[in-house]
């Protein structure tokens, strides 16, 4: 097996941590990013040695540029190489669209769309000196298709998901893939808060009428890094939820 060099960004967690545990069950060699769930990324790392795993765990804020060099660099020392970035760092907000603050709208879009551009612009230049790369931006179904009382969320989104394909094309001549994944409802902590009430009806609103796992999206994760012929596509994991 082709194993790998793969930075997974907010990989302390639901989706992001089942990615990184997927991916190192491959045998690939990760580099799990966290910023503030230290002791769900020591676990992580925990984990990993006890499988004989290579899961190695940095803290990085990816909203800032300076961290974000010192994470690549380490990176590069280390390993030589970055041969698969996954931009799966993000955090939700839910407000009526007159409540959003100036500083709400920094802090999400940050988040989750500038520490795409950050990130992606740092590793860039090595996946074309290489020849070779593949980058998995985790989105979101809100992304397409809108969210009542999130449209800051939803926005930040829908820029990976404008990003990924600007990218497919710009980056394609250097063999390099961009792909956005967008999950629908997913069975993580950034949806704990809702009432099992809500669940219940959510859950009947999709064709498939079950909640989605983080298994499933890093499923499409280990295919797309596996593909050679993918890019430029926002592949939409959600149980048929956002079927017109």
């Amino acid at each position: 097996m082709n194993t790998k060099i793969i930075l997974v960004t907010g990989a302390s967690r639901g989706i992001g941590r089942e990615i990184a545990y997927t991916l190192a069950k491959q045998g690939h060699t990760v580099i799990a990013n966290y910023n503030k769930s230290e002791d769900q990324a020591l676990s992580l790392k925990e984990q990993a040695n006890k499988e004989n795993l290579n899961i190695d765990i940095f803290k990085a804020d990816v909203s800032k540029r300076n961290e974000v060099k010192v994470m690549v660099n380490y990176i590069l020392n280390n390993y030589k190489k970055i041969d698969v970035l996954i931009n799966n760092a993000g955090i939700d907000q839910e407000k009526q669209f007159q409540d959003i603050t100036d500083e709400d709208w920094t802090n999400v879009i940050n988040v989750n769309l500038y520490s795409v551009f950050c990130v992606t612009q740092e590793i860039v230049p090595y996946m074309i000196s290489n020849k070779t790369g593949c980058i998995i931006n985790i989105s979101s179904i809100y992304g397409i298709i809108g969210g009542s009382c999130a449209a800051l969320y939803s926005a930040s989104k829908a820029g990976i998901d404008g990003l990924t394909k600007s990218l497919a094309k710009e980056l394609g001549p250097s063999n390099i893939r961009v792909n956005s994944i967008a999950p629908g409802y997913i069975d993580t902590d950034m949806n704990k808060h809702f009432s099992t009430e809500t669940v219940e009806e959510i859950k009947n609103e999709i064709p498939l009428n079950k909640i989605g796992t983080p298994q499933s999206i890093a499923k499409c994760v280990k295919w797309l890094i596996d593909d050679d012929y993918t890019t430029g596509q926002v592949i939409v994991i959600d149980g048929g939820w956002s079927i017109i």
